[in-house]
């Protein structure tokens, strides 16, 4: 087939993937990544039919847009691949390639040369593949994987690394050859002419696809499970998780001699909401949720038991310094804005029986409100003041 027929039948193809995958998989999943790839599809699709008019007074416009839009579509499976990790791309950093390489290219020959800024387009296609690659090789490692499904994640993380890196070495050798012996040798012809190209994307675009609709199946489970396990607001673990992971870390014994629960409560934070509104309420509650995880780190869990309170799982040696290593930092954002004082209940865990520490820690709580708030109470020991 000549090159021309070639770009049709890809187009064709492309098309009709484009509306399986966005029928199919992004209505059913709207994760992230299904969006990247229909988007890079779009443009991939764009892309060839500008290549069309080449030979054609068109081809001055048309081939340099084309080439822009071929490294945007390898742009966004870059994005997608980082979406995979929670890793968002900025939009700069998405548009500059493309913009380089159409200006380049616009500036370059674009009447005579339908390989008008050619070097550049080749050199921005390996990068953006070798990106991807990247990004996928590091799901594949394990980071970030999802627990659902591992079998079918991790062969179709292997398939798509395996397809982006192929092709990004392919336009590095691409690159290469066009900048040794140019774009009219035998060699380049025959090797990484449009034809040799056009028949691989098509043949990459199947395997790329149906991986594809694996990957976006398992981000959506995942950014549900993360939706049922947190909180909206403040993007701790909610009630019924945080009890979850607590009765876990506490079986696997990470806490050595001991754990302690705390809970701890917004004092008169009905007060701040019905005189400053509801922006100042959401305003304190995530401010004392940033101070939790400034003063625990990894050392423990945070979560919000719902309202005003707030659940933590600490070592239970030092658990009076975490309160007033909390309501320290929190204090330091009190005196920029009117946030109220907090009051800590305190238990600790017994024979790794959690729930009966929550409910002690709540009693402590319920004796540090009526002894005047503000302070920390251990449960069956005397109270401290600590914020």
């Amino acid at each position: 087939m000549d090159t021309a027929t070639l770009r049709v039948a890809f187009g064709l193809v492309a098309v009709c993937v484009l509306i399986l995958f966005y029928g199919v998989t992004y209505r059913s999943t709207r994760s992230a990544y299904s969006g990247w790839w229909c988007a890079s599809l779009g443009l991939f699709i764009a892309g060839a039919l500008l290549y069309l008019p080449n030979g054609t007074p068109v081809q001055v416009v048309a081939n340099p847009l084309g080439n822009a839009l071929g490294v945007l579509g390898a742009g966004c499976m870059w994005a997608g691949a980082r979406s995979l990790r929670g890793r968002p791309v900025p939009r700069a950093w998405l548009l500059l390639p493309a913009v380089v390489v159409l200006v380049v290219s616009l500036l370059d020959d674009p009447v005579h040369d339908v390989w008008t800024g050619g070097a550049a387009y080749l050199a921005a296609m390996a990068l953006l593949m070798g990106g991807s690659a990247v990004e996928l090789r590091a799901m594949v490692a394990g980071e970030n994987l999802p627990e659902d499904d591992q079998h079918q994640v991790h062969f179709a993380l292997v398939s798509i690394a395996v397809a982006s890196g192929a092709i990004s070495l392919f336009y590095v050798a691409r690159a290469a050859v066009f900048v040794a012996v140019g774009p009219d040798h035998g060699a380049f012809r025959t090797a990484f002419g449009s034809q040799a190209v056009t028949l691989l994307t098509m043949l990459l675009l199947v395997l790329v696809t149906f991986s594809m609709s694996a990957l976006s199946h398992a981000q959506q489970t995942s950014e549900l499970r993360i939706r049922a396990t947190r909180d909206d607001l403040t993007g701790l673990l909610n009630r019924s998780e945080f009890l979850r992971e607590a009765e876990r870390e506490v079986r696997s014994g990470r806490y050595g001699a001991g754990a302690a629960v705390l809970i701890a409560d917004l004092d008169r934070f009905k007060t701040l909401n019905d005189g400053f509104g509801h922006a100042a309420g959401d305003l304190a509650l995530t401010t004392f949720a940033d101070s939790c995880h400034r003063a625990i780190g990894s050392r423990g869990l945070v979560g919000r038991l719902g309202g005003d309170e707030f659940l933590l799982l600490v070592p239970d040696a030092g658990a009076e310094e975490t309160a007033e290593e909390i309501g320290r930092i929190y204090q330091l954002d009190a005196a920029r804005a009117p946030l109220p004082t907090v009051s800590f209940g305190i238990a600790t865990v017994p024979q790794r029986d959690v729930a009966l520490a929550v409910e002690r820690a709540d009693e402590a709580l319920y004796r540090a409100k009526a002894a005047g708030r503000a302070r920390t109470v251990r449960h069956s020991e005397p109270e401290r003041r600590t914020a």
